[in-house]
């Protein structure tokens, strides 16, 4: 039984153990996803949608038939309503005629209640309109939170690279400054040998404190990276591994790039103007003829055996035939429908815009990386044969130093370009509406 329970609890062990290994790495894909479900910004958007949808719903069941209940207790003396009050008790007399009485009643008390349904016939078109105009903001309000997941997952991509780019460059910074440890013992050697001067020595060291000074810079990036990233993601500051290569495994196909494949936002747009249009005719409505029908019951007690108990049906018609308010927000309506179809062609104008510059930057980035990688091999062998020479005594020290800096900048660039890639390949993905790195909402 001990052994049996045993196995059980190395196997949880093991299944927690799993977990946790897991946890440790992160993709970019994963990134992205834990940013949709996680960041309070995009939840904040999706309550967006869900607000959109219900005011949807409720321009819908404009309709819909209205019931109205009413209550109410009364007790007058105005000769007028005593009168009316006993009557709709259905118990007037031939007393209740004489004069005296209808000038001057005793006060009467009475309680009672009605129920009405009110059903809309026609409105000039305007239900119809203002549902139509609810169905499109929330399908555009859908749309646009669609747009927010895709530039929270460029984001995603930029936090996510940028944080590798600072981690690789830590990683560089401490073999410079390990580099540079081995120069010194070398020099040191030398020095106290009589073979070299002192003043190397102190440059050595003067060009040490200045790499770790870099590599202090170097990682405040870091954290700050990582810190960005979890707040992106949702989380604390990222702690575990950054799974996904900083250097794309697959070529992008520029041409593909140049095809919209779903832009949220000109959705949004489009769905917008249309909302923006059925506004325009809802506010039409309103100065047209309305007719709608009426049913209703009521009740009035003197006491549980003295009532009066009515029903009634009215069909009827109301016409603003003159109302300057309702033609002014007519007017307006108009005007922002307008608004909303020049806002439509100015995304769409500036979404070929934004296709066209991704495209250049993708290309822009892929020639650097080229150029950055040649830059590179030619100033390790530069360096190589600069240190070997200055080991023999044949080339100042100097000159060695300035070729590691060639190195130093060659990284740099050969980051920046490899960073340049991941963001401009997510702009064109975020230009032409195909997915970031893949992963769809």
């Amino acid at each position: 039984m001990i052994k049996h329970k045993g196995r059980h609890l190395l196997a949880s062990l093991l299944v927690v153990g799993a977990s946790l290994s897991a946890q440790e790495s992160l993709t970019v894909s994963r990134a992205i996803q834990k940013a949709w479900t996680d960041q309070a910004g995009l939840r904040a958007g999706q309550d967006m949608v869900e607000s959109r949808q219900a005011e949807a719903d409720g321009f819908r069941d404009l309709r819909l038939p209205t019931l109205t209940l009413n209550a109410q207790g009364v007790e007058t003396n105005e000769p007028m309503m005593a009168f009316g009050i006993k009557l709709n008790e259905a118990r007037i007399g031939m007393a209740d005629f004489n004069p005296l009485i209808l000038n001057h009643p005793d006060a009467i008390g009475a309680y009672g209640g009605s129920a009405v349904i009110q059903q809309a016939l026609y409105t000039g078109g305007r239900i119809t309109a203002a549902r139509r105009a609810g169905d499109f903001m929330f399908q555009a309000e859908q749309a646009s939170q669609e747009r927010r997941k895709q530039e929270t997952a460029q984001m995603v991509v930029q936090a996510y690279f940028g944080t590798q780019v600072a981690e690789q460059a830590l990683k560089w910074a401490d073999d410079t400054c390990q580099w540079i440890q081995g120069m010194e013992d070398f020099v040191g050697a030398r020095v106290q040998q009589g073979l070299m001067l002192e003043s190397e020595l102190q440059r050595l060291k003067a060009f040490h404190a200045q790499a770790n000074a870099q590599k202090a810079d170097v990682i405040k990036q870091v954290r700050s990276a990582r810190s960005g990233l979890g707040l992106l993601t949702g989380s604390g500051p990222v702690e575990g591994t950054l799974a996904t290569p900083l250097e794309p495994e697959t070529p992008v196909s520029v041409k593909n790039g140049q095809r919209n494949t779903f832009r949220g936002d000109l959705v949004s747009a489009d769905l917008q103007a249309k909302a923006a249009k059925e506004g325009a005719d809802a506010a039409k409505g309103n100065l047209l003829p309305e007719v709608g029908l009426e049913l209703g019951a009521g009740t009035l007690h003197h006491s549980w055996s003295e009532k009066g108990n009515w029903t009634w049906a009215a069909v009827g018609m109301k016409w603003k035939v003159f109302s300057a308010p309702d033609v002014a927000k007519a007017k307006a309506a108009r005007a922002q429908e307008r608004a909303a179809t020049d806002m439509r062609t100015f995304k769409q104008q500036q979404a070929e815009h934004e296709v066209r510059v991704a495209r250049e930057a993708v290309i822009a980035a892929d020639a650097r990386y080229l150029a950055a990688k040649e830059s590179l091999a030619a100033a390790e062998e530069s360096k190589r044969l600069r240190e070997a020479r200055h080991r023999e005594g044949l080339a100042p020290l100097i000159e060695v130093l300035d070729a590691e800096a060639a190195i130093q900048g060659a990284r740099t660039l050969i980051l920046q370009s490899l960073f340049e890639i991941r963001v401009s390949r997510a702009g064109l993905d975020l230009a032409t509406g195909n997915p970031i790195e893949g992963v769809n909402p």
